[in-house]
């Protein structure tokens, strides 16, 4: 009896580590953990042959192909209070029209859902009663803010969001990378905050 206990221990306090090893795990961005200062980052990246642009911000700038996309511009976002990289926005480059920018989205909706299962969340809607039929009335609206495509994938390391987006003249597809560990890191230092 003393040994099925001691074995049911055992046992236990495995699962535990394997359990606190599996929830102790960043998300990763081409193979490479979402953690470590900028610089640490930077290198990595620059290893998975990304070239660095610069830093501005606070937020380092490389430039490389991604999910077989020529020309992305990548974006490292760290937490301001200890310098950990905690999200990667990735900016396809802008297209000129709407019918692009659809098929793009779609074609990496369909990748990620291979990868990460259903999103969690879709919102793809022209804000309009009146819905825009031709591709130059619905990349107008873009262009305006006139509409939502957004797609967020939930996991255990951190969410992924997909989205249609437009800066200033620029209309792109973005996907950002939301590591979990060091996002709930600054979300509770601004709780301690207060």
């Amino acid at each position: 009896m003393k040994k099925f206990f001691s074995f049911l221990i055992l046992a236990f306090v495995t699962s535990a580590i394997a359990l606190a090893q599996n929830n102790s795990e960043h998300m990763t961005f081409k193979g490479v953990p979402i953690d470590g200062t900028l610089n640490e980052f930077v290198d990595k990246m620059k290893q998975a042959r990304f070239t660095y642009i610069g830093t501005h911000d606070g937020i380092a700038v490389l430039q490389g192909d991604f999910a077989g996309h020529k020309g992305c511009t990548i974006g490292v976002y760290t937490l301001k209070s200890s310098n950990k990289v905690n999200t990667i926005a990735v900016m396809f480059p802008p297209q000129k029209d709407w019918s692009s920018l659809e098929s793009t989205y779609v074609s990496l909706k369909s990748m990620l859902t291979e990868k990460y299962g259903e999103p969690s969340e879709c919102v793809e809607m022209f804000h309009d009663a009146l819905q825009p039929d031709r591709d130059f009335e619905k990349f107008h609206k873009l262009k305006y803010k006139e509409c939502t495509w957004d797609t967020t994938f939930r996991t255990s390391k951190g969410d992924i969001q997909l989205s249609i987006w437009s800066q200033q003249s620029d209309c792109f597809v973005l996907i950002k990378y939301f590591d979990k560990i060091n996002t709930d890191a600054v979300k509770a230092q601004a709780m301690d905050d207060l």
